[in-house]
């Protein structure tokens, strides 16, 4: 290290030390060596980081809020799926761009067994590439190519747990107290017992239970989500220091976004439920101030998938941030539901919500992903409505898989428990929007409409303050693939209804008009347009809910330095009319056309963006 790194790195760790030191001896009781081996972890990591990745680090220093505004537009994909390797991605990466991507979130590819891997969230080795998808310098090459092109790579880092098959695991299973001590190890059920008082299940119908019986080391092990993921113990100062070093080792391969998987679970203790625990906020908060340590152009990404009140305080406060990015996945489960109703009553109220949070956090906003839809809505808003939570998910069950007459859509249900009359939903987009049924049928009316609302739903998650994400094959109208039904190791898993591998026929398609893929790749192309164009569009931006004067058309309102936005989405199957309050003369921002703004006409399952142009106050 020559002497202006040596300055830089003690910089940034004098910015942050009496804090991280003050915060880890409290977790870890006063353990000096091990707070002392954790800055020597920093340090080593520090100057282990390539020269390239440090000039970009000091870019984003000077610009902290690089990743805000309306700069970014992400797309999820698996490796596997998508372009068979990480170097096929690389050859992929004009047809990224020409998608307008310059976030790209590549699903988990560490090594995982195979068939024991819940879809590569069973980790084996933190520091190793699954082989058929290529090797870590595959993925610093990708990175660095990401990085020419002016992209963000993100990639999940699955902290919770690791595999039955981890180094650590398996000295754990051979009876190593060291690494037992890792995990949480039982010699019998008395303490599983009395922790099964009081902590749900993830998974109760296919991952019953929250603990399991290691017959090799004779002893019951912690397994939250599935038998062959094993938790971590992070009340463990070397689990912390491991971890976190694992991180970081992804981060020096070129990773710039790094999200943290399942963290609301990281922290156990006996009599409580084992979820948002406040020592959670400990080590994130530790986290964040490692990567500013270390590599401070790398954002976190927290995966909370709960409603708004538990996901806003992993933002962190002003002074003490944690995570820099959340999903906005409450608002994704309420869009389909307002699919499903019809009714956008829930949807005002969840974005109201939304847009009532200080300007400076930042979601990820999406409409599919690699998951299934959980209906974790607001019931006691919805029985207002006379709406039951049992009944309810019910409906929008049978509704999105077509089971209810005459829904256009098509969706495969996803744990289903017929106990608690509950189940999730998997799906594609497309198959979703009814593109699938429509196409089935040979139904051009039908096709149009489906067309016209999957473009809808897209304009929706541009409309919101955030950075919006697709979902790989969402651009060329990508329809469910029921062949894994076919394959005994996914077989099991409904989620693989819409993990198929992208369909690079219909991909080629994109460029001729006249076919669907053609039509829908121009309109989203279109909509990142002028989403980049238009400062309304900033994260910075008021937002706010409009009245439309319809049960079944939501408005949403925007105004950033003199521009103003109303748009309008129209959830019903019958055009509607809206009279906007607004004051201001208002053009269509896809046609230019002037704007009756008394009597602004919605297509069923349509959008507009209406524009005003305004003189700010003191011009």
């Amino acid at each position: 290290m020559d002497l202006q790194q040596e300055k830089e790195f003690e910089h940034r760790l004098a910015r942050h030390r009496d804090e991280l030191k003050w915060l880890y001896m409290e977790l870890y009781h006063g353990d000096t060596q091990a707070y002392s081996y954790f800055e020597s972890m920093l340090r080593r990591a520090y100057e282990e980081r390539k020269g390239e990745l440090r000039v970009l680090d000091r870019l984003r220093e000077q610009d902290p809020e690089w990743y805000k505004g309306h700069k970014l537009i992400g797309m999820l994909l698996y490796v596997q799926a998508f372009a068979g390797t990480l170097q096929g991605v690389r050859e992929k990466l004009d047809y990224l761009a020409d998608c307008g991507v310059n976030y790209l979130h590549l699903m988990p590819l560490l090594e995982s067994p195979a068939g024991r891997s819940d879809g590569g969230y069973a980790v084996a080795d933190f520091r190793k590439v699954q082989p058929e998808l290529g090797t870590m310098e595959d993925l610093s090459d990708l990175a660095a190519d990401c990085h020419r092109r002016g992209m963000s790579l993100c990639l999940d880092f699955v902290m919770n747990h690791t595999s039955e098959d981890h180094a650590w695991a398996r000295r754990a299973r051979a009876g190593v107290k060291e690494y037992q001590d890792r995990y949480f190890f039982y010699d019998d059920w008395e303490i599983p017992r009395r922790f099964e008082e009081t902590v749900p299940q993830v998974f109760p119908t296919t991952a019953p239970g929250n603990f399991s019986w290691c017959e090799e080391a004779g002893k019951v092990v912690m397994t939250t989500f599935y038998p062959y993921q094993w938790d971590l113990n992070y009340a463990n100062p070397v689990v912390f220091n491991d971890m976190t070093e694992n991180m970081l080792y992804l981060c020096n391969q070129g990773v710039d976004i790094i999200r943290l998987d399942a963290v609301p679970y990281i922290w156990k203790e006996l009599g409580t439920n084992c979820r948002n625990l406040p020592k959670v906020h400990t080590l994130v908060r530790m986290m964040r101030m490692a990567c500013e340590i270390v590599c401070p152009g790398t954002l976190l990404l927290g995966e909370v998938v709960m409603e708004p009140s538990r996901v806003v305080p992993y933002f962190g406060t002003v002074e003490k941030p944690e995570c820099h990015l959340l999903y906005n996945v409450t608002t994704m489960a309420t869009i389909w539901h307002t699919v499903a109703t019809k009714e956008v009553a829930l949807l005002r109220h969840q974005l109201g919500q939304i847009f009532a949070l200080p300007g400076e956090y930042t979601f990820l906003n999406y409409l599919r992903c690699h998951d299934d839809i959980g209906w974790g809505l607001d019931y006691d808003f919805l029985e207002n409505y006379g709406l039951s939570q049992v009944p309810h998910k019910r409906y929008l069950n049978d509704y999105l898989t077509g089971a209810w007459y005459g829904s256009p859509c098509r969706g495969e249900l996803y744990n289903n428990d017929p106990v608690l009359g509950d189940a999730r939903l998997c799906g594609t987009t497309a198959s979703l929007c009814g593109v699938e049924t429509a196409r089935r049928e040979q139904d051009r009316e039908k096709l149009a409409w489906a067309l016209r609302l999957d473009e809808m739903l897209h304009a929706l998650i541009f409309t919101l303050s955030g950075i919006p994400v697709l979902y790989s094959g969402d651009e060329i109208l990508q329809e469910n693939d029921y062949s894994y039904h076919e394959d005994p190791l996914k077989a099991a898993d409904s989620r693989f209804l819409h993990r198929g591998s992208m369909n690079w026929e219909k991909a080629a398609l994109r460029k001729e008009s006249f076919t669907p893929e053609g039509d829908f790749f121009a309109r989203l192309k279109r909509l990142e347009a002028l989403w980049r164009r238009h400062r309304v569009f900033t994260s910075r931006a008021d937002a706010w809910v409009l009245r439309t004067g319809s049960t079944g058309v939501l408005g949403i309102g925007r105004y950033e330095k003199g521009e103003k936005l109303a748009a309008l989405f129209n959830f019903t199957e019958v055009p509607q009319t809206v009279c906007l309050k607004e004051e201001g003369k208002y053009r269509d921002l896809t046609t230019g056309a002037a704007m009756d703004k008394n009597a602004v006409q919605v297509l069923s399952g349509g959008f507009r963006w209406l524009i005003c142009e305004m003189e700010e106050a003191g011009e």
